[in-house]
Order: C-alpha cells, then sequence, then structure tokens
C-alpha cells in the first residue's frame, strides 16, 4: 500500500516492501522495509531512471528532507530517488531496547541482529528492486557507512546497478577492527588539535569542566551520567564541516554560579544529553563495530581496547599535568552500555556482539578487481571517521574507480557541499570532469 503527498517542489510517496529477515532462507521469517519515494513535481509522471540513497551510520535512517533540501535538489533534477530506510532504522522494523525484547533474550537479540550488516541490506535493495524499477538497475549513493554498503553491492550483486556513486565511505577491504582504530585515534588527535588552535580558550574550558567531572557526581536529565569519557566523546561532532565551531559554543557557557558554588548549566547539559544518547539510534552502538567484522576474530570491543594504546586520551592525566584534554571521535565502548538508559537493557546483547568469531566476509577482491560499474567517490582529505589512506587503498583495488580527493569538505561533504558535491561524482561516472 502507498500514499502520496506533496512538499514544496516534489511529490513523496511512502512504500513499503516485506524482505526475508535471513536472505539464505528465503521462505523463513520476513520484515518489513519502508521507503520513501522523491520525484520532481513537474516531473511526476515522467519515466525516469531511479536513484537509491543508502544513509551513513549503521544504525540512522534516511534523511527526512522538506522540500528539495541539500543535495536531493541536485538529485531530482535526472532521477526519482528511492529513500530507504535500511533494516532496524527509522520505519524499517526498528530495533531498539523496546523491540528486540521480541526477539527473546540477550542471545536471541544478538542472533538477530547478526543480519543487520552491509550483505544483508545490500540483498534488501536487490529483492526490492525488481519491485521498484521493473528490473532496471539503478544509480545507487551511499554517504560513509551507506558507502560501506556500496562497496559490498558492487562485491555481491553489481548486475542492479548502474551507477555507484560514494561519499566518504570508501572501507578497507580487509582490516581488522582494530586496525581501523589504531588509525583513527591519532586522526582524532589531529582534528582536536585544530579546534584548540581556532579556540585556544577552549583549552581551559575542557580542563575545567572534565576536572568537575572527575571530582563531581554529575548526572543528566532523563538519568544519564556524565563521565569524563562520555564529555570526551562529544570530539564525534569534529568530523563535520561546523562541529569544532559547535563544541566551541557547547564549551563556552558551561558553567553557572549556583549557592554551592559553580555547576554545569542546565542548558549545558540538556544540549550534551542530546548530544550524547542514543535513544533515537541504538543500532548504531549495538552494530558499529560489527561492520569490521570478516572473519574469526572478534571485534571484542576494539575501540575501547586500541584506546589504551593511546595514553594522551586519558583526561586523569591531562589534568594532573598540563596537557589539553583531548576528545575522543566515532568510537563505541562498553562503559556507554552502562551510562545510556537507552542502551542499558541491551548490555548482554551487545558483549555477545562482540565475542562473536564467525563473521562472513562483507566484499569480494575479486569482483572488485574486475568490476565494470561506472563508480566515482569523494575521499575526504584527513576524514576523522573514515581513513583517507584505507579509503585510496581500496580505491586502487576496484577496477575503474574514480576518485575526487578534497579537503574543501570534511566527512558530511554531501551535506554542505550539495549540489557540488553530487555534481561533480556524477559527472565523474560519466567521464566528463
Amino acid at each position: 500500500m502507498t500514499s502520496s503527498y506533496r512538499q514544496p517542489g516534489v511529490v513523496l510517496t511512502d512504500r513499503r516492501f516485506t524482505v526475508p529477515l535471513d536472505h539464505a532462507r528465503p521462505g523463513g521469517e520476513t520484515i518489513e522495509l519502508y521507503a520513501r519515494e522523491a520525484v520532481a513535481g513537474d516531473k511526476a509522471g515522467q519515466d525516469l531512471p531511479w536513484l537509491l540513497y543508502l544513509q551513513g551510520g549503521p544504525g540512522f535512517g534516511a534523511n527526512r528532507f522538506v522540500g528539495r533540501q541539500a543535495w536531493l535538489d541536485r538529485a531530482l533534477k535526472d532521477y526519482r530517488v528511492l529513500l530507504l530506510d535500511q533494516r532496524g532504522t527509522g520505519g524499517s522494523t526498528p530495533a531498539t531496547r523496546q523491540t528486540l525484547p521480541l526477539r527473546g533474550g540477550p542471545a536471541e537479540q544478538a542472533e538477530y541482529l547478526t543480519h543487520f550488516r552491509a550483505d544483508s541490506i545490500v540483498r534488501d535493495c536487490e529483492a526490492i528492486r525488481p519491485r521498484v524499477t521493473g528490473g532496471a538497475p539503478w544509480t545507487v549513493l551511499g554517504q560513509s557507512f551507506g558507502g560501506f554498503c556500496t562497496v559490498s553491492y558492487l562485491s555481491l550483486a553489481p548486475e542492479g546497478l548502474n551507477t555507484a556513486v560514494i561519499t566518504g565511505g570508501l572501507p578497507s577491504l580487509d582490516a581488522h577492527a582494530d586496525d581501523v582504530y589504531r588509525a583513527a585515534y591519532p586522526r582524532i588527535e589531529r582534528k582536536v588539535a585544530a579546534h584548540y588552535a581556532r579556540y585556544p580558550q577552549d583549552v581551559e574550558r575542557a580542563r575545567r569542566i572534565a576536572d568537575h567531572l572527575l571530582t563531581h557526581d554529575v548526572v543528566l536529565p532523563g538519568g544519564h551520567p556524565l563521565t569524563v569519557e562520555a564529555f570526551q566523546s562529544l570530539g564525534l561532532m569534529l568530523g563535520a564541516s561546523d562541529g569544532s565551531h559547535r563544541l566551541h559554543f557547547l564549551l563556552e557557557d558551561a558553567f553557572v554560579r549556583a549557592p554551592g558554588g559553580p555547576e554545569l548549566s542546565d542548558a549545558f547539559q540538556e544540549q550534551v544529553r542530546g548530544l550524547l544518547s542514543y535513544a533515537g539510534h541504538p543500532l548504531y552502538a549495538l552494530v558499529h563495530e560489527t561492520i569490521y567484522g570478516q572473519d574469526a576474530r572478534p571485534t571484542a570491543w576494539a575501540a575501547e581496547r586500541v584506546r589504551a594504546e593511546f595514553p594522551q586520551f586519558d583526561a586523569a592525566k591531562a589534568i594532573a599535568g598540563d596537557a589539553p584534554v583531548l576528545f575522543t571521535g566515532e568510537t563505541v565502548h562498553p562503559w556507554m552500555f552502562a551510562t545510556d538508559p537507552a542502551l542499558r537493557p541491551l548490555r548482554e546483547t551487545a558483549e555477545l556482539l562482540a565475542a562473536r568469531t564467525d563473521w562472513q566476509p562483507l566484499y569480494d577482491p575479486a569482483r572488485l578487481a574486475a568490476n565494470e560499474v561506472p563508480v566515482a567517490a569523494a575521499v575526504y582529505h584527513d576524514d576523522m571517521y573514515v581513513d583517507t589512506a584505507h579509503s585510496l587503498r581500496t580505491a586502487r583495488a576496484v577496477r575503474g574507480l574514480r576518485t575526487w580527493v578534497t579537503d574543501e569538505y570534511e566527512h558530511d561533504g554531501l551535506r554542505a557541499g550539495a549540489p557540488r558535491v553530487l555534481d561533480r561524482l556524477l559527472a565523474l561516472t560519466r567521464d566528463e570532469a
């Protein structure tokens, strides 16, 4: 059943599909997928090629645009667009603390979530493509984790693709999670150094907040303890084009005078709660490290273990000396499942996923080396979330892949640079750039 409605300059249609939970068992249990079709208002009756958008994450539903915002405006000039909520996100059988108990206990939940990686997402796309395009191949635009999925698509079902466009999402084909985070922490440190160079007053502000958290118990609205490690994780913002500025504004008015002395203000705490909470995207925390699992080695909380190899991230030691407090980035840690109310009920499930040793490969190097699909990728110089060296090595391994390496944008270039970024990459797939 579909329903259509209008927003400025665009006609939207809600679409729902039923697909197998496990594509290896097509006659077994099914789940529901949700996607939003978008077409330019003046082209609604035309027979247009399709563009499938795969969101970053993992664990986030597709963008909820109003009208023709961001890159969608450029896409609608040539395409009918399908904004897919990947399984477990948005309207596609969401996986949360509220829904996962329907599966049973932690063991059943963890087993269920093994079907929520890129390979299953690609097979979902292939299952719905005939119902959307009539069987014709489509163009796929993959942002960040959506780019990881696109490389899996090129590995598993290239016949479904007319063109592939990737922004900030060329994964390593063979790196273990440990390798990913050993490359990540130095990048994060560089981003923090750049932030402090831009806003030197934030060095002392961050030290003061960290010192307060080391000596006081602070509980955010909703019951979320604000530990110093949680405060450091706000560095996730630094990978976005405006993230350094937003972090600066957050830090500048953190304290207020109160009868008992300086306190972290309610306004600061409320903003931090929104930034730290996984209530809107718990799947991100649950399966984040599983996207790097491709063999018999467990991911085993790789970000937490590897952090110990970088003692400069220890806030207590920084405060005890005169070093700046370093923020962290896109890392998931076991303590998050103890502090975040949205994740606490899922702690055992997360532990089981971290210990799992039967991950299957997500990419096919031989098939990628023989690729015939036109593909272009934006690689952002010193991207905080995806290692540039890993991305360029993968680019060399995919036959015919053309890259645009730029330091004009950060990881969110598809948003910040729209429509220029999409236009440039589409031109590369047509050998016009």
